[in-house]
């Protein structure tokens, strides 16, 4: 029998703030970054915001600042930054719209142009074990600082999701997809139930053209599947 499934965006969406200035902030404080390094990912996070972001730049970019650290370090590292600077702008309205989910029967995943070394930690908070996102090569347990491709990103994001809703024996019409962003409305137009959280202008802009219901998180989780 298929399953359909839930698919959950990140940043803007589970989380209340937007992981990557929070990310910069703690490569600093670990002295990974300069000021050029920090003033550059300002710059992506806003273009980001408007649909303008060259993904491989940025992922390049992150790479060769992680390239040669182990895979267990990055870990360490990153569960810890999520514990100080993360945890506390999860959503408390998405988690109980995840558990509504879980409820009905639907498959759930993560579904974000992140890497695992972010969603893992915030996955298991929310009891999501299948994380999509862009995915980096690891050799002798090492980031080599190159990433998988496709990535997670814009139209990467639908053959992700395509493949997993395949493994669930469902098609992307019979899916749900929760996320703030203009980025990723190639795959709110792909699933058959798509939702906006907490959307930036152009993707409401977007909602209000398409029809596409905007999730209000002070009522009921049930009423907003």
């Amino acid at each position: 029998m298929a399953t359909p499934v839930a698919f959950f965006d990140i940043d803007g969406t589970l989380l209340g703030v937007r992981s990557g200035p929070l990310y910069a902030r703690w490569l600093w404080r670990e002295g990974r970054v300069g000021r050029a390094d920090l003033a550059r990912m300002a710059l992506w996070h806003a273009l980001y915001r408007v649909g303008l972001l060259d993904p491989e730049e940025a992922v390049g970019r992150i790479g060769r600042i992680l390239a040669g650290r182990s895979v267990e370090e990055v870990r360490t590292s990153c569960d810890l930054w999520y514990e100080k600077m993360v945890r506390h702008h999860l959503v408390p309205g998405m988690v109980r719209l995840i558990e509504a989910h879980r409820g009905a029967g639907h498959a759930l995943a993560i579904l974000s142009s992140t890497t695992r070394f972010l969603a893992e930690p915030l996955g298991r908070e929310v009891g999501i074990e299948h994380l999509l996102v862009t995915g980096v090569e690891i050799v002798d347990g090492h980031l080599t600082g190159q990433p998988l491709r496709p990535l997670c990103y814009g139209d990467g994001k639908i053959h992700w999701a395509e493949a997993f809703a395949r493994g669930c024996g469902a098609a992307l019409e019979t899916c749900w997809f929760y996320t703030d962003s203009i980025t990723d409305a190639p795959v709110l137009e792909r699933v058959g139930h798509p939702r906006v959280v907490n959307p930036d202008l152009l993707l409401r802009r977007r909602a209000r053209q398409r029809g596409w219901p905007i999730v209000d998180l002070s009522g009921s989780a049930e009423r907003s599947l």
